[in-house]
């Protein structure tokens, strides 16, 4: 018999904003184990469950019984399993292991020899007997780190249990998980469901926890429902909605029984920064703001109750009461933080502790101001401004505003400094330093603000680098690899040189503040993430070409490798970095001082018209690089092929005769040079 089986665990409220990653690993394990024991074909879909106290799978096609395993074990090679007609220890060991005399064991080939095997069969295992252990391995996986236990029990797990369904088909398959037996009821919603809802089969599941239970068992199905309730709402208004993808999955692991309900607050609060207003709504009460078409917030905002009523005036009267509450709060800091100049706070960031090593908030912004002004004259931008937003750039971490909410540093800072009267590039640098925040955010727009945002990441990425707190695997607690990714994309943009960056940064520190090699250590580390950036863009030896010449002026960098890419297209391509190749295996071993080519020395003709070659390409290849023609400069490269072959074909580098060893070493270093003015055409892939 094969039918579906239905596994729910009941439980107290789960924590919302983990619900789908446990779903779905508690699904998985459970769907994985049984295929592995052959209960469920390999290609049987798992269907996940999850609402706020609930975790349950559905999968479809399981056996009752196990199938019968025949396994084979194989041991010692028959070579080596007798010696003078008597059982090796190793052929007597393998024999002993699986219960049997020698005389037992079997002879096979494994495809490579002859060996002594041991086939036996075993009788499949009832789904009964092995179940509960499926189910207890399945909660251990969990990704969850916090456990606790309740009651005077000793088990554990992220919450309080209080049921357990093992439902294979219409029969409930018995065992105990968590110190619970096995059922077949559930409770449906706290406040709308009339009682216990039994589940007559495995495949009812979903529906009669809706028809009996109110509840939308599908994490899916019910964050679908909830995006369509308030689009619905939100076009009703006129509006569209202000929410990540984040605050639609916590709130659907927040509600069995999802209801949209229109609320509203007083005008006056719009005087507020609206990205204070949202992130208050947002992140404390999980209500969904609403933006008007000039994209500004509108005094309306929609929320999601796991309550339905006839009459939701309470439930919108009692969010409307909680909001305003935290708006007033939001309101009161706005104002008094107004009362005093940005750079009148300055002088507390002196309390505030960067890292112990490195100083306070306050040292750190003087490194800033001299950071930010040699930068923005890199940029050709004003370096007063530049240093002044610099300056003013931290000064509202130490603002009411930003201590109640702290993701608002740099939003509240630009308010700030609009209301001081400075002036509108600066006010605008220091919101815009702090990007790009992530991947695939916005760069900071305008040169002062790229100046500051340059600054701020590198002064991060050097300081820390340099006091020995190096990222490694997964830890990077002071979001290195971020910052420098950031820093790769500005550079990149702005056509800026990362050496003379990664100098000024370094020399803005204290003497022996920082190691000696921070510099070219965190170079190679920016490299390392502009590898990771470029990859899905161009091919892995195109990119180890380019950046193996450890290029200064991130912008060279996408003009070099469209023009190796295009090199790479070529038919002598492929000849050229074999042979690039050879010369740098040659180059390697050569010893002592690679002197300047003598023509004088020249004792074939291959060598004489390979260095004919050379130097009559050198200066227009010279030209076209110092003109960022790369793709002519390594086009113009493709003619030395058929000088190259002849070279190697009928010339012996290593001759015993040092110097003309010596001369044939220089020929080649020189071809190397010309050749390798974009990149190392020896490590491109044939």
């Amino acid at each position: 018999m094969n039918a579906t089986l239905l596994i729910e665990l009941l439980t107290e409220e789960l924590p919302p904003k983990a619900l789908a990653k446990l779903a779905a690993s508690f699904s998985q394990t459970i769907s994985d184990e049984l295929k592995k024991m052959q209960f469920a074909a390999a290609d049987a879909k798992a269907v996940a469950y999850a609402s706020p106290r609930r975790l349950a799978v559905q999968l479809p096609g399981v056996l009752a019984v196990q199938p019968d395993q025949h396994i084979t074990r194989q041991g010692p090679a028959v070579a080596a399993g007798m010696k003078d007609g008597q059982p090796t220890p190793a052929l007597a060991g393998f024999a002993r292991s699986c219960g049997v005399e020698v005389s037992d064991l079997s002879i096979v080939n494994n495809g490579k020899q002859d060996v002594y095997a041991y086939a036996s069969s075993k009788k499949g295992e009832a789904l009964s007997a092995v179940l509960a252990d499926v189910v207890a391995l399945a909660l251990k996986k969990l990704p969850a780190p916090k456990l606790m236990r309740w009651g005077d029990l000793d088990v554990q797990f992220v919450r309080p249990v209080h049921g357990l369904i093992m439902l294979h088909g219409d029969q409930v398959v018995p065992g105990e998980v968590l110190g619970l037996q096995s059922g077949r009821s559930t409770r449906g919603h706290r406040f709308l469901s009339q009682g216990d809802v039994v589940i007559a089969e495995a495949d009812a599941y979903a529906r009669a926890l809706h028809d009996e239970g109110k509840v939308v068992a599908s994490f899916e199905a019910r964050r679908e429902l909830i995006g369509h309730k308030l689009a619905e709402a939100a076009a009703r208004l006129g509006a569209t909605i202000a929410a990540p993808d984040a605050l639609f999955d916590e709130v659907t692991g927040l509600v069995e029984w999802p209801v949209v309900l229109e609320a509203g607050f007083e005008a006056e609060f719009l005087q507020v920064p609206q990205e204070c207003l949202i992130l208050t709504m947002q992140q404390n009460q999980k209500y969904f703001p609403l933006l008007d078409a000039q994209g500004k917030l509108m005094n309306r905002f929609l929320l999601v109750s796991n309550l339905e009523t006839a009459d939701p005036s309470f439930i919108i009267g009692g969010n409307e009461r909680v909001l305003r509450a935290r708006l007033s709060d939001a309101k009161f800091f706005f104002e008094q933080d107004q009362k005093a100049r940005l750079d009148s706070r300055l002088p507390r960031l002196a309390n505030v502790v960067y890292h112990n090593k490195i100083g306070s908030q306050l040292e750190r912004v003087e490194r800033l101001q001299s950071i930010a002004g040699a930068i923005a004259r890199e940029l050709g931008a004003d370096t007063a401004l530049a240093s002044r937003a610099a300056y003013l750039a931290k000064a509202d971490l130490v603002t009411g505003m930003v201590g109640e909410f702290p993701e608002l540093q740099g939003v509240m800072g630009m308010y700030y400094a609009q209301h001081d009267g400075e002036h509108p590039e600066v006010a605008a640098a220091i919101e815009g330093h702090y990007h790009p925040r992530f991947a695939g955010d916005s760069l900071p727009q305008g040169k002062i603000a790229t100046a500051v945002a340059l600054a701020d990441k590198l002064e991060t990425i050097v300081g820390i680098w340099g006091i020995g707190l190096i990222p490694t695997g997964d830890k990077d607690p002071f979001a290195l690899r971020r910052a420098a990714l950031g820093v790769v994309r500005m550079a990149l943009e702005a056509d800026l040189d990362l050496n003379k960056l990664l100098a000024i940064v370094a020399a803005a520190f204290p003497e022996g503040k920082l190691s000696a090699r921070t510099a070219d250590e965190v170079y190679g580390f920016m490299m390392d993430r502009l590898k990771n950036f470029l990859a899905g863009e161009y091919k892995g030896d195109e990119i180890e070409a380019v950046l193996a010449q450890a290029p200064s002026s991130l912008s060279e960098v996408r003009a070099a490798l469209a023009a190796v890419a295009a090199f790479k297209a070529l038919p002598e391509a492929a000849a050229l970095a074999a042979a690039n190749k050879r010369v740098k295996n040659i180059l390697k071993k050569a010893e002592g001082d690679i002197g300047a080519v003598d023509p004088a020395r020249f004792a074939e003709d291959a060598e004489r018209a390979l260095f004919s070659a050379v130097e009559a390409l050198a200066p227009a290849v010279a030209a076209q690089f110092a003109a960022r023609d790369f793709a002519g400069a390594l086009a113009q490269l493709a003619s030395l092929k058929a000088p190259v072959d002849a070279f190697f074909d009928g010339v012996m580098v290593m001759a015993d005769d040092a110097a003309v060893r010596a001369n044939r070493i220089a020929l080649l270093a020189r071809l190397a040079e010309l050749f390798n003015r974009v990149a190392d055409i020896s490590l491109l892939a044939e």
